[in-house]
C-alpha cells in the first residue's frame, strides 16, 4: 500500500513539472483570458508593468471607432500630424485620408504617423488625446497602465500589464469595426494628394498561421522587446492572449491560445426559476418560459441573470411576441441576452376596471 502510494505522489509531481514545462513561455509577462468574462485562464508576472510598444495602437484604434463617428469622414494632414519616427503607413503631408484608413493603418501596418494623426484629428493635440485614453483606461478598472504617446513609442510613463493589456483588447474586440480590422490580413485602402488606391499588409503573422485567430496587434521597440496580443474564436469558444517582451512570440502564442481553448468547455446558463406567469390587461394570466443558454466559458465562473418582463402585458398578444429579456452577465460582462416570448394568444377584452386594479397593484408593489 505505502509503495502505490508513493508511485501515485511520484506521478502526480511528475505530471505537474510535465505541465509547466510543456507551457514554458519565454516572455518577462504573459496572461491568457476568456474573451467571454475576462477571467484568467494563465498567467506569469502577469501584473509586472511592463512597455508594450505598438499593441499601444489597440487604445488609440479603439478611441477612434469609439469617438469619430462616421469613419469614412476624411481629413487633410498637417505637418504635425505625421512627423513621427517609426512604422508608418506612408502619410505625407497634405494627403487626405478617411478615419476608416487610419484606423487600418494603425491595425495593419502599425503606423505611428496614423495613430498621432487620429491623436490630433480627434482631440486636436497629442497630449489631449493621450489624457482621454488614461480616462479611457480608467473607465475600464485599469489601475497598472498609464499612456504617454498614442503610437506606443517609449516613455518613461508609458506601460501597461500584460493582464491589463488583454482587458483593452476584449473591449476593442467588442467594437465591430475595431474587430474587423484586427481581423483583417490585408486591406485595400484609398489616400494621399491625390488619393491613389494602395494595399497595407497585417504585420500579425499569425492571421495566416493559423485559421482560428481573429487579432489583434504586433508591437517592437528596444526598450520593450517584442509584445504580441492574439485572439482566437473556434467552436463557440473565446480567449484572448497577450506576451510583453518575449522573443518566441509566435509559437508562444499558439501554444498559450491552444491551452486557453482547452481549458474551456460548454456550461448551460438558467435561471432559478424557468417559467413566470404575467398578468394581462385581457383579465387573464399567461405563463411564460424562461429560456436557458449554452456557452462556452471557464468552468466554475460565476453567472447571474437579470430578467426583464412588464408586471401586465397589453392584450392582444400574439403567440410568439417578445415581451421581454433575460440577460447572462458575469460581473459586469454581458454573457448573452435572450428574448422570452409569449407561447400562446391572448385576446383583447379590455375590462377599465380590472385594468385600474391591476395597475394600482403594480403601484403598490412598488412601496
Amino acid at each position: 500500500m505505502k509503495k502505490l502510494v508513493c508511485v501515485v505522489i511520484c506521478l502526480t509531481i511528475v505530471s505537474k513539472l510535465f505541465v509547466v514545462s510543456a507551457y514554458n513561455i519565454s516572455a518577462k509577462a504573459s496572461v491568457v483570458i476568456d474573451g467571454f468574462t475576462g477571467e484568467i485562464l494563465y498567467s506569469q508576472n502577469a501584473d509586472k508593468k511592463l512597455p508594450m510598444a505598438s499593441t499601444t495602437k489597440i487604445m488609440t484604434a479603439l478611441l477612434l471607432c469609439e469617438l469619430a463617428g462616421d469613419l469614412s469622414h476624411e481629413i487633410v494632414t498637417t505637418y504635425e500630424m505625421v512627423t513621427v519616427e517609426g512604422s508608418s503607413m506612408g502619410l505625407q503631408v497634405g494627403d487626405t485620408v478617411s478615419y476608416h484608413d487610419l484606423l487600418y493603418g494603425m491595425m495593419l501596418a502599425s503606423g505611428n504617423d496614423a495613430a498621432n494623426t487620429t491623436a490630433i484629428a480627434l482631440a486636436g493635440s497629442v497630449g489631449k488625446f493621450v489624457d482621454i485614453m488614461n480616462e479611457r483606461a480608467k473607465q475600464m478598472g485599469l489601475k497598472s497602465t498609464n499612456f504617454a504617446t498614442p503610437s506606443g513609442l517609449d516613455a518613461d510613463d508609458h506601460y501597461t500589464t500584460a493582464y491589463e493589456l488583454a482587458l483593452i483588447a476584449k473591449t476593442a474586440l467588442s467594437n465591430d469595426e475595431f474587430a474587423k480590422a484586427a481581423a483583417s490580413q490585408s486591406a485595400r485602402l484609398c489616400y494621399g494628394n491625390p488619393p491613389y488606391n494602395r494595399t497595407l499588409t497585417n504585420h500579425n503573422k499569425l492571421l495566416k498561421m493559423y485559421d482560428d485567430v481573429v487579432g489583434v496587434k504586433t508591437g517592437f521597440t528596444k526598450k520593450s522587446g517584442r509584445c504580441l496580443v492574439s485572439a482566437s474564436k473556434k467552436d463557440g469558444k473565446f480567449v484572448i492572449a497577450v506576451t510583453l517582451n518575449d522573443g518566441n512570440d509566435w509559437q508562444d502564442h499558439r501554444t498559450l491560445l491552444d491551452l486557453g481553448l482547452s481549458l474551456i468547455n460548454e456550461q448551460c446558463l438558467s435561471p432559478k426559476e424557468n417559467k413566470k406567469i404575467i398578468n394581462t390587461t385581457a383579465n387573464s394570466v399567461i405563463e411564460v418560459e424562461i429560456p436557458s443558454a449554452h456557452m462556452y466559458i471557464p468552468k466554475n465562473t460565476k453567472v447571474d441573470y437579470i430578467i426583464k418582463i412588464p408586471r401586465v402585458l397589453y392584450a392582444p398578444i400574439n403567440k410568439g411576441d417578445q415581451i421581454g429579456t433575460i440577460e447572462y452577465i458575469n460581473k459586469q460582462n454581458t454573457l448573452c441576452k435572450l428574448p422570452i416570448v409569449s407561447s400562446q394568444y391572448v385576446e383583447a377584452k379590455h375590462n377599465n376596471f380590472i385594468l385600474f386594479l391591476q395597475l394600482f397593484k403594480v403601484i403598490l408593489s412598488k412601496f
